[in-house]
């Protein structure tokens, strides 16, 4: 009495729900590597000072004098 097809819906719904999980899964893991990479990356002190004297903080004559410092 039609009821041999109603097992389809609730099947492709499932297939559909289990395919999102794992989707939501891998998302997930690939997004805390990432971030566990990227806190790993530090800036160099060059770098640092370069944006320390960009800021205002350091005067052209200390900039220098840091820079010659570290190189």
């Amino acid at each position: 009495m039609g009821w041999y097809g109603a097992g389809w819906g609730w099947m492709v719904l499932g297939w559909i729900s289990m395919t999102l999980f794992w989707v939501l899964v891998i998302v997930g893991i690939v997004a805390l590597v990432r971030a566990a990479t990227r806190g790993g990356q530090s800036e160099s002190a060059l770098d640092i000072l370069r944006k320390r004297y960009a800021a205002g903080e350091l005067t052209k004559e200390q900039f220098e004098q840091m820079k010659r410092d570290l190189t």
